[in-house]
């Protein structure tokens, strides 16, 4: 067979096949099925757009119909009811099905250049607004602020504690095992399993060690089972193991009667718990390399946006403003006048 004929014969190939088949190719990065069917249902979304552009059925859309013009409409129709995020994602992940083709010859060239993609503003962290805001949370919730019908105090305010001192993700807290806490008494780690499978392990001082005894200790109480190193390290009042959705309750209920729920930027609830540890890392000098390292960021840029909006260096120039000397003056000489 010529090189012209395996051409047509690829490109006469039906796009879902060859979905399956960048699929089962990239088992050898070992993604996580959450990423995997993040991919499938980009690639199959937006071929249900080509799909609509080319007037067929989606599993009647062939390689041969994937043209630059094709794309651009199916993405536009794409992006119509979709967030800009959304869109960029589905871009990266067709990016990457055209480069496999094209490394396996199955195609000639990747059109995803021509298609435009939505320039995303660079996402800005949301901590917790207060500056005392943590202390009030932590010191309201260890006092038994939740009003609960089964109220338990030491996990809330173990849950709670661990989220703002080791800035987990959700999916890295309900994770957590019993057995990911080791290390001699006062110089405990935690080990974490984040995204893509990738670990770290991260201090645990004293006072959070303490607390995490203390809502174990009291777990065995309430169950009348012992705590196993394989046991999920979070539970539900009925002892199963926490979901995301019990997660989010559980912090926002916890937000809510300890009287700081309006110092929580809409749609972070955990993640503003991450932040907040984030940002008061870089407040307190910690560089972006450790930033980096403790919230387990692939890249540096995402660590760099905690030391920008914490702006230190910025802060420091602005006081030097001379402007805020006649603000100084103004205000010394009021004190001066009211102490006449």
């Amino acid at each position: 067979m010529s090189v012209a004929e395996v051409g047509i014969q690829a490109s006469s190939m039906r796009v879902v096949e060859a979905v399956e088949e960048y699929l089962v190719a990239r088992r050898s990065a070992k993604p996580s099925p959450h990423t995997v069917a993040a991919y499938r249902r980009d690639l199959l979304g937006v071929l249900g757009c080509v799909a609509e552009v080319e007037r067929c059925g989606r599993a009647d859309v062939r390689l041969a119909d994937l043209s630059g013009g094709v794309l651009r409409q199916a993405f536009a129709e794409f992006a119509a009811e979709r967030a800009a995020s959304s869109v960029v994602r589905a871009w990266s992940t067709w990016n990457g099905f055209f480069g496999f083709l094209v490394a396996e010859g199955i195609v000639e060239g990747n059109p995803m250049p021509g298609v435009q993609r939505p320039r995303l503003k660079p996402a800005e962290p949301k901590p917790l607004m207060g500056e005392d805001t943590p202390e009030r949370l932590l010191e309201a919730l260890a006092a038994g602020c939740r009003r609960a019908r089964d109220p338990w105090p030491e996990r809330d305010l173990a849950v709670l504690a661990l989220a703002l001192l080791t800035g987990l993700r959700s999916a890295e807290m309900l994770g957590l095992r019993v057995e990911a806490l080791s290390g001699r008494a006062g110089e405990r780690r935690i080990r974490v399993v984040g995204k893509g499978g990738a670990t770290r392990s991260l201090p645990i001082e004293p006072p959070l060690e303490a607390l995490v005894e203390a809502y174990l200790r009291t777990r065995e109480v309430r169950f009348g089972v012992r705590v196993r190193g394989s046991d999920a390290l979070l539970v539900d009042n009925r002892g199963r193991p926490l979901r995301r959705g019990g997660l989010q309750y559980l912090v926002r209920q916890c937000y809510k009667h300890a009287g700081v729920h309006d110092r929580v930027a809409r749609g972070t609830l955990v993640h503003a718990l991450r932040h907040t540890f984030a940002t008061r890392l870089a407040e307190d000098g910690a560089s972006v390399t450790e930033i980096m390292r403790l919230l387990g960021h692939t890249s540096i840029t995402s660590s760099q946006s905690y030391i920008d909006v914490t702006a230190a260096a910025q802060r420091e120039a602005a006081r030097s403003n001379r402007t805020y000397g006649v603000l100084r003056r103004l205000a010394d000489a009021e004190r001066e006048g009211a102490a006449g």
